[in-house]
């Protein structure tokens, strides 16, 4: 593993247990998927609702079990991790959620959601827990007074700076943000983009981003993996996928993307299939299908040293 590399993923599968009409079903959630992320830069992770992205995310910090593969962390499988390893992972790692509502505990006022982690991580005093909270909740926009304030004070946009504070209070290196401004509205999204951006860089962090907004991800991102039905599909710099995108799903994504230019009917992306091929799983929706994509598994083709594409065109 490259000094370069925090994090790397090798030929990881997660499965859950679906109840459907009474009857368990085996999901495979994420499909062999491997990536890995270079210290310091921002790799975004884009796709629909239930393609895999908070399933992976929730992998890497161990709240759900793959059923194979690894995850390595600075040199370290995560799955291997015990003891005083482990909870160092835990301070290195951290994850801003989706739902400012209900990422809070509404009983607890800010002051204690913040100093939770450094009572449980670090020994420390009163007084330089209470410097610490005032730093962080004065670099997420907010004063000294909201430390004494509950969670249903504030709105979705101040609810989540706290949320990014209470993400950022043991100084992790790196930070998972699995869709956080999607519960937001449009006025509040771009400054907690923007926020993020800025503590990315003041932090010198490493972050892997969630989202299906594709705008926010041009913004924001240095890498773009692009995930359908639990696999990588693509994966390249901001601009390969942006400017030069290869697999039909990107090209389909990107297109989605509201353009007051754009005809109605140039976008086709439809529902996705209840029954999959055996070949490439998005041969039911691809406008450039060839017969034998519905039963040959398609390969990675390596385009360049940092853009690779899961099709066989």
């Amino acid at each position: 593993m490259s000094d370069d590399i925090i994090l790397e993923i090798k030929n990881l599968n997660v499965d859950y247990i679906s109840s459907a009409l009474g009857k368990k079903k085996t999901v495979r959630a994420v499909n062999n998927l491997s990536l890995d992320i270079k210290r310091g830069e921002i790799l975004a992770i884009a796709g629909e609702s239930g393609c895999g992205k908070s399933t992976l995310s929730k992998a890497i910090i161990r709240l759900v079990e793959p059923i194979s593969g690894e995850i390595i962390y600075n040199g370290e499988n995560v799955y291997d991790l015990k003891g005083a390893n482990l909870k160092e992972f835990r301070e290195n790692v951290q994850m801003i959620f989706q739902n400012p509502y209900a990422s809070l505990n509404p009983k607890m006022k800010i002051r204690d959601i913040l100093s939770e982690p450094l009572i449980i991580n670090r020994k420390l005093s009163k007084s330089e827990i209470d410097k610490i909270l005032k730093l962080k909740i004065q670099q997420v926009g907010l004063s000294d007074k909201h430390l004494e304030f509950y969670p249903h004070e504030f709105s979705g946009g101040q609810r989540q700076r706290i949320a990014i504070a209470r993400a950022l209070v043991l100084s992790p290196e790196f930070v998972i943000a699995d869709e956080p401004v999607s519960a937001l509205d449009a006025s509040i999204q771009a400054q907690i983009i923007n926020l993020i951006k800025d503590l990315k860089t003041e932090y010198q962090m490493t972050m892997m981003f969630i989202s299906h907004d594709l705008n926010v991800i041009r913004y924001i991102a240095d890498r773009v993996g692009i995930m359908y039905l639990g696999e990588l599909v693509e994966i390249g710099t901001r601009d390969e996928i942006f400017n030069s995108p290869q697999h039909p799903y990107t090209k389909l994504l990107l297109d989605s993307i509201p353009n007051i230019n754009k005809k109605p009917d140039s976008v086709n992306l439809s529902e996705l299939p209840l029954e999959l091929p055996k070949g490439c799983k998005f041969y039911s929706r691809c406008p450039n299908q060839e017969c034998y994509c519905k039963t040959e598994k398609p390969h990675y083709k390596q385009l360049s040293s940092t853009h690779k594409v899961l099709c066989k065109l």
